[in-house]
């Protein structure tokens, strides 16, 4: 029988919610840090309830960006209620749609395949490599850009800067982060960047762009948590959801400040240390 301790519960979570939107990818260290620790740990990662977990716990990071964002998402969610077309909360809207549907589409018709990919720690070391060489890339092809000054109107300046295209390209971008190691986050302000957004919008965007993209695959998985496969580990996960809710929000307020003047670097020079040393290990010495 599946065993899910309340100490797995606290760390998974706190895991899950620092990494989701720190583009250093929470599925990837998902897999990384338990195949790192080994014994139980690894063990615990290899069982078929452990995606399930991870279901859960990015089902917990959802909601902690909803209410967040609150303000924003009620603002968007009334504009299409009552068909204001011209108001920016209802671009915005059909903007984020743009930009799931690509995802949500090569998520539906490859989701066997990444989910046989899923649990390898050699291939997460690989693609968290890979993930800091985009962000490094996107910094550098970037670095010389006039920055733009924050916007006062974050919903408008949003309106005014990603177009419908853009907005399916970064969508098709974000796809990459199916593979357990590259960043969502990090990929889409990556693009953002490189299709010509300021810092302080890319990022915007890719927040707002996480909770439909987060809730739409949890809810999907989601079912599956009733069907007796974590029997009598429900407290444990039911901690660890609470554990990721709060550190996800901790993370969204850190990184809001943050990528309003500073750079991917950090993070990009953080994957290709950890990624690195991850391949020597799994791929030589595993």
């Amino acid at each position: 029988m599946f065993h899910f301790t309340f100490l797995q519960a606290a760390v998974t979570g706190l895991i899950q919610g620092i990494t989701e939107l720190f583009p250093i990818s929470s599925l990837g260290h998902s897999v990384l840090v338990p195949a790192w620790l080994g014994g139980s740990w690894r063990a615990f990662s290899n069982t078929p309830q452990y995606l399930l977990v991870a279901v859960a716990l990015h089902l917990a990071s959802a909601v902690a960006l909803f209410l967040v964002f609150a303000p924003r998402w009620i603002a968007i969610l009334k504009s299409v209620v009552t068909w204001k077309r011209n108001s920016s909360a209802f671009k915005i809207f059909w903007l984020l749609l743009l930009g799931t549907v690509p995802v949500a589409l090569i998520g539906f018709a490859f989701n066997n395949f990444f989910q046989r990919n899923f649990q390898k720690p050699l291939s997460s070391a690989i693609f968290l490599t890979l993930n800091g060489l985009i962000l490094f890339g996107a910094e550098r092809l970037t670095s010389r850009r006039h920055p733009h000054a924050v916007p006062a109107d974050e919903n408008l300046a949003i309106v005014e800067r990603v177009s419908p295209g853009q907005a399916v390209v970064i969508g098709v971008g974000q796809s990459a982060a199916l593979f357990a190691g590259i960043s969502r986050f990090g990929v889409t302000v990556s693009f953002g960047l490189l299709r010509g957004l300021s810092r302080s919008v890319a990022a915007d965007f890719a927040f707002l762009l996480s909770f439909p993209v987060i809730l739409g695959a949890s809810i999907v998985k989601l079912p599956k948590l009733g069907h007796g496969a974590l029997a009598g580990s429900y407290g444990a996960l039911t901690f660890g959801a609470g554990v990721a809710f709060v550190a996800t929000i901790f993370s969204v307020k850190v990184l809001t400040k943050w990528f309003k003047s500073n750079s991917l670097r950090p993070f990009a020079a953080y994957c290709l240390i950890v990624g690195l040393i991850s391949i020597i290990k799994f791929g030589f010495f595993n």
